[in-house]
């Protein structure tokens, strides 16, 4: 018998022992569950409290009905650094849409959690890329990190970087973007970050609207096994945002004495950016961890930006830190045994969970590149090259993985590996069989889901419940999710609109630019009257108390479970003069597993010809991302608009999608709805 055949056979073994019965779809099941945190965590609140709570489930009912004691037990539990600690975690009695303020008087900071380590004998990052081909990794143990951050700060500080100042990055995944985020954060300031891969009026969308002070970038990135200029864009960027003082360029791709940044106003290589805080006599100034209130503003996120320019989505130091560390700690279970990989842009909120990470002393792999160059297998090989324990990815790639028929467990050893993490988009039936049967058996996976919007998760990982095929385990503690109807009702085993019923710490304590806060309302409580309706469709199953994802609940496009709104391309599009108007709307498949982009376009003159469709893509792919480009251009006569000029996208999606549309009382052209039924182009898939 061959190795390979002696491999298939001990996997096969394993396979049938963990899958345990067929019963509601039963694919996997923790043991030895005594020690784990949630179970200590349980195990405390019934001492402390008088509780009897028996499970998980009403772990979670505790956890919601006394959401303030709750969080207060969180941040005992996970251990918060802070100079100063709050006397209770929240008033419950101020409603969710007035936006409560947590942790009343405490005073901390992100970065001192988050270098809590101060030990040179262990790894906190681990990075590589596609130009590396998965080999030549290389490492910063947790020392060394805290050692750069610390000449990071000196010299932001040099620059006159204080707290409030905003500081951001064009940056790949990048150990030198880690190391700028945390020194941002130990001065108060506040970071906000883009991947290379958004084009240029992507970038000034978001960045225009907080005005940086500081830009971190890179000359170049490789994707696909192929070098990308990113000066150009770079310089188009900082020449129209007027308040950058300071550009940093670290050397990427390129050496230095290579790059040419004449065209970009105040640039500063890395190497020099960091001898500006040096002292006279060489030393560097200590690493100071400006104290500041548990609201104080980390991370500017964005929206996908459907009805216009994306909103700017601030997120607190306290919040973020507090959630992540329970999602972390409590949910996954994870110490400072653990190594974790989440392939990830800057631009995803998953990078900035990913990082929080370090805080419970877990170490990081950080991959630049495409997942699946210079091989399909190449991220397997960093869990066995790097001892991985928890992998995260998106459900689109597991789908692809199982499509070029790569089977880990036959490759690889993945002996280290605990859980494997998904989302981006709902995790299919089928690639839930895909991981059990050809990726390992003992292991949990966990579709997780929440988003930019909270910078967290609602429901996802959690160790101490089984996997069922298609389901997310559970709601996460102190999430109060359910699933209403149109009525307000809540309903089990059947299609609802994903609400959260109480206050969690890291909702947005504000959008930038929103003094009045109305775009803040009209986005998160303007369909349930102080209820956080989070835009999804969900179902929760009555017996096993898992989640389904059924898809977006608006018109937000989400191809391949990267999200974005309709007005990032109509912003280019209809600059076109031919172009009389236009109308861009998700259309899922006929399994309703994935969703594509079709642009139609309402033409002034002439026809859609190959040659608009050839200049209209390129124009996305360059401004925007290849990730923009509709998958389907079509000619239309008629685009569909309320009454009060807004353009529908909503009812479009539906009837693509084989729905009837009942209320048209909103549109001023109801019968152009018409249009878009029967066009066979948009049928098949």
């Amino acid at each position: 018998m061959s190795d390979v055949e002696q491999k298939l056979v001990i996997k096969e073994e394993e396979l049938k022992a963990d899958l345990g019965d067929a019963v509601d779809n039963l694919l996997w099941k923790p043991h030895n569950v005594e020690n784990h945190h949630l179970t200590k965590f349980r195990d405390l609140i019934n001492n402390k409290y008088g509780e009897d709570l028996k499970d998980y489930h009403q772990l979670h009912n505790w956890s919601v009905q006394n959401f303030s004691q709750f969080w207060s037990e969180v941040w005992d539990f996970t251990g918060v650094l802070s100079s100063q600690r709050s006397e209770y975690a929240v008033d419950p009695k101020i409603p969710m849409n007035k936006i409560p303020e947590w942790f009343p008087g405490a005073r901390l900071n992100y970065a001192e959690n988050l270098l809590r380590y101060n030990d040179d004998s262990r790894v906190a990052l681990y990075f590589t890329g596609e130009r590396q081909g998965g080999d030549g990794i290389s490492t910063r143990t947790f020392g060394q990190l805290k050692e750069r951050v610390q000449k990071f700060a000196a010299s932001l500080r040099k620059l006159g970087v204080g707290p409030g100042d905003r500081v951001v990055g064009y940056i790949p995944n990048c150990p030198e973007a880690i190391e700028a985020m945390a020194a941002v954060a130990s001065i108060g300031a506040v970071w906000s970050s883009s991947s290379p891969d958004f084009g240029v009026s992507g970038v000034l969308d978001r960045f225009s609207q907080i005005q940086p002070k500081v830009v971190f970038s890179v000359e170049a990135v490789s994707y696909n096994l192929k070098t990308h200029d990113h000066l150009s864009k770079l310089s188009q960027v900082v020449s129209q945002l007027k308040s950058v003082e300071k550009v940093v360029i670290i050397p990427f791709v390129k050496s230095q004495e290579d790059i040419d940044c004449s065209t970009i106003k105040n640039t500063i290589f890395l190497s020099d950016f960091l001898e500006l805080g040096i002292n006279d006599d060489g030393s560097v100034p200590p690493l100071v961890f400006e104290q500041v209130p548990f609201n104080h503003p980390l991370f500017i996120m964005y929206s996908s930006g459907t009805t216009g320019a994306p909103k700017c989505m601030v997120h607190s130091v306290g919040g973020t830190l507090l959630k992540h560390l329970e999602e972390h700690m409590i949910q996954g279970n994870r110490t400072d045994s653990d190594t974790l990989l989440y392939y990830t842009t800057t631009g995803w909120m998953m990078w900035n969970w990913e990082v929080t990470a370090l805080a419970t002393g877990c170490s990081l792999v950080l991959y630049d590149g495409s997942p699946l160059h210079p091989h399909a297998g190449v991220l397997w090989d960093l869990v066995d090259s790097c001892g991985i324990t928890v992998f995260g990815t998106s459900a689109k790639w597991i789908a692809v993985q199982e499509d070029r028929g790569v089977k880990p467990r036959l490759s690889h050893k993945l002996t280290t590996l605990k859980a494997i993490c998904s989302t981006g988009s709902p995790l299919t039936p089928k690639s839930y069989d895909y991981v059990y049967r050809d990726i390992k058996a003992n292991v949990l996976l966990a579709s997780i889901t929440g988003g930019t919007d909270i910078i967290a998760c609602f429901m996802g990982e959690n160790s101490v419940l089984p996997v069922h095929r298609g389901e997310i385990q559970s709601a996460h503690l102190g999430c109060g999710i359910q699933a209403w109807d149109e009525g307000g009702s809540s309903v089990k085993g059947e299609p609802g609109e994903l609400v959260c019923t109480v206050p969690f710490p890291s909702m947005p304590v504000r959008f930038w630019n929103d003094t009045e806060g109305t775009k803040y309302h009209n986005a998160y409580f303007d369909k349930f009257p102080g209820i956080w309706a989070h835009g999804d469709f969900i179902s929760v199953n009555p017996k096993t108390q898992g989640v389904l994802m059924l898809g977006r609940s608006d018109g937000t496009l989400n191809p391949s479970g990267v999200r974005f709104g309709s007005a990032e391309i109509y912003n280019i599009v209809e600059q076109f003069p031919e172009v009389a108007d236009s109308l861009c709307v998700g259309q899922r498949t006929l399994d309703k597993t994935e969703e594509r982009v079709v642009l139609f376009l309402k033409m002034g003159e002439g026809e859609v010809t190959p040659d608009l469709i050839k200049r209209l893509v390129t124009t996305i792919r360059t401004l925007l991302s290849a990730r923009h480009v509709p998958a389907l251009i079509l000619p239309i006569k008629d685009i569909p608009y309320t009454v009060n000029g807004k353009k529908v996208e909503v009812a479009v999606k539906k009837i693509l999608g084989g729905e009837e549309v009942r209320n048209k009382g909103a549109l001023g052209n109801p019968e152009s709805l018409d249009l878009f039924r029967n066009i066979p182009e948009t049928k098949v898939w």
